[in-house]
Parts: C-alpha cells; structure tokens; sequence
C-alpha cells in the first residue's frame, strides 16, 4: 500500500484502536474515543463500557470482545455475551475461539460453539484464532472451522500470546477478511499487514499508526 495518493478515510476506517487492559479506566475509554474522533477511526473497547462508549461517541463504530482473553467460556456464556454486547450498542464482535480444543483436534466442537455466537447476533463477528499458538495446519483448520461457522472475519489474536505476523496474515486472507492484531504500533508495521492482506488493523497505538500514515503522506505530498 503506497502512502501517495491514497485517500486517509481508506487507511483510518480500517484501524480499530483498542483498549482492552485489565487496568482500563473510563478516563482510558474516553481517550480512545476522542481519538476514533478526531481521526475518525473506529474503536474496541471493554463490553462493560459499551454504554458509556455509545451515549459518548454514537458515530463511532464501536467494537468489542465476546470469551476475552482465553476462549474457554461455555457456549451458553459466549452467546449470553454477544447479545449483551449488541444490545449495549456494539457494531462488531471479536470472539476468542477456543485453542485447546482446536489443538486437541476437537474442530467439530469450535464449529459448533462459533456457529451459535454468530446466530446469536445479528452484527459482524471476527473470530480471534490466536495464531502464534497454532501450527499452520492447525491455523488452517482454525479457519476452515471459522467460516463453516459462518463469521465474517478472521483475527490474528488478541495479542496476549504473541505478535501477529504477515505470514499469519497471508494464510488467513485466503479464507476470509483478516483484522490483524498484536504487536502493531506504527505506520510501518501496519503498512505491512496490510500489504500481506489484512482488510483491519487492531492497535492500541491507532493514534500512532494514523500520525504517522498522515505526515508520511505529507511527506510524499
């Protein structure tokens, strides 16, 4: 993706910046939120300040996590969260497969838990697959199981387990968008998956990514 001449919305409607700490504050939320503003971004946030979230900046389009961080919630819990986090005012859904059962060999099983997340709402779901901890055949099978499931994207992780990788990014672009996520705070960095075929960027340095994006632009300008 050359910087020159490409339209800023193409490159800021694609980065979601995220926070998702333990230690999240509302102030925190807020930040990233005047940041999704200013630089009309969007935003993933906790599910337990969606609320404050939509009634602060109801133009952002506004993300969160469904069986955060590790992916072992029952699927009666990850349904119950995802309708949750719709009905608090989410516009997309990040759910976290389950690694250990996909690493057991237990496909069928992840199919069948993230087909009943996906019918249990009527937004976009991303399927988290955390790909640093999976062999690439694993990783395929991860989103072979993701679209049989009936999810509109696949994401690299949720960044915990290691950072995401283009090579990551070109095997999950075969089955479906790709949001890449962890270890991504520059333009350059961002640049790169991109490159590799990821259609979103998740960062909590998405103030970063977009500064940089912008004066490189003016730069070439």
């Amino acid at each position: 993706m050359d910087v020159d001449g490409v339209d800023p919305a193409s490159v800021t409607d694609r980065i979601e910046h995220t926070v998702l700490g333990p230690q999240t504050t509302p102030d925190d939320v807020i930040g990233v939120l005047d940041v999704a503003i200013e630089y009309d971004t969007r935003a993933c946030v906790p599910p337990c300040y969606l609320d404050l979230a939509s009634g602060y900046a109801p133009t952002v389009p506004l993300v969160t996590v469904v069986g955060f961080p590790h992916g072992t919630h029952g699927t009666e819990t990850k349904c119950y969260e995802a309708t949750a986090a719709w009905e608090d005012g989410a516009d997309e859904l990040d759910v976290v497969l389950n690694v250990g059962r996909l690493r057991a060999g237990e496909g069928d099983a992840v199919e069948s838990q993230l087909a009943e997340v996906v019918a249990a709402v009527p937004v976009p779901v991303k399927v988290i697959v955390e790909a640093p901890l999976l062999s690439d055949a694993q990783l395929r099978r991860a989103a072979e199981c993701v679209v049989e499931a009936g999810a509109d994207y696949l994401k690299t992780g949720t960044g915990y387990a290691g950072p995401a990788t283009a090579a990551d990014v070109a095997v999950l672009s075969e089955y479906l968008p790709v949001k890449a996520a962890g270890g991504i705070g520059s333009w350059v960095d961002a640049k790169r998956m991109f490159e590799a075929g990821a259609e979103r960027v998740g960062a909590s340095s998405g103030d970063v990514i977009v500064r940089e994006f912008l004066d490189q632009r003016d730069e070439d300008g």
